[in-house]
């Protein structure tokens, strides 16, 4: 009997001083954010969340913090997709996962992230504000490398914010890129029937996505009229 209350009082201490482990890995990494040594912080938190089973949804959004902060963004993204999955502090969570996926040019990630985001946070002004940004610049220089289907891509990807002056600039974007397509093509001297009934298609592409430019009457509606009136003029009576 004594040997079994032994047992019991050993197995009691290994469980106290495993939990005062634990608890102060947590502090560590509290303190360490605190003083804004985020390496540090995302070290203690990252092994004490380990320990915790990540449970502990403040400290896995505090460690996402600290991994941004110190520049880490696959752990940033690692730890504020847990907390989206908790649902905890969604819009800073969403648009820190996503800006994650955007430093390391994840480009696949982030747009699976900001729509996902925009479902569950319909009209969300930093998300949208993020998408926008980072696919304007990408479809830009997707557009100077002569990838346009990188670049009608992300251009596209922008049409899922509500905001009228982001959908304004992706389908002014899309339709300039398109019509240039088409115009330079049909400048080509000996030019085939083929060619030609293919850079007609694209100005009428171009049109469509610069005619719903021009209703949002908004600050590009007089640049966008002006490819339409060209469009218009280009294309068979």
């Amino acid at each position: 009997m004594k040997r079994i209350v032994l047992l019991v009082a050993f197995c009691l201490g290994i469980g106290q001083a495993f939990a005062q482990d634990v608890d102060a890995l947590r502090d560590a990494g509290d303190a360490a954010l605190q003083a804004k040594n985020y390496p540090e912080a995302l070290a203690k938190y990252s092994e004490y969340l380990k320990l915790n089973e990540y449970k502990d949804t403040v400290r896995i959004y505090n460690c996402a913090i600290s991994a941004t902060q110190a520049k880490n963004y696959e752990e940033a993204a690692k730890y504020f997709d847990m907390a989206v999955n908790y649902g905890y502090n969604l819009d800073d969570s969403y648009v820190g996962e996503a800006q994650a996926y955007s430093k390391l040019k994840k480009t696949d990630e982030f747009l699976a992230t900001t729509e996902a985001g925009l479902k569950a946070l319909p009209g969300d002004k930093d998300l949208e504000k993020l998408l926008y940004n980072y696919c304007i610049k990408e479809g830009q220089a997707a557009k100077k490398k002569g990838d346009v289907a990188t670049a009608t891509k992300m251009f596209k990807s922008v049409l899922l914010a509500s905001n009228k002056t982001y959908q304004e600039g992706a389908l002014y974007s899309l339709g300039a890129m398109i019509y240039n397509q088409g115009a330079t093509g049909l400048q080509k001297a000996d030019i085939t029937d083929a060619e030609r009934t293919q850079c007609y298609d694209q100005l009428k592409e171009a049109k469509g996505y610069l005619d719903q430019a021009v209703a949002i009457n908004g600050k590009l509606k007089a640049n966008a009229q002006k490819l339409v009136d060209a469009i218009t003029a280009s294309l068979p009576k």
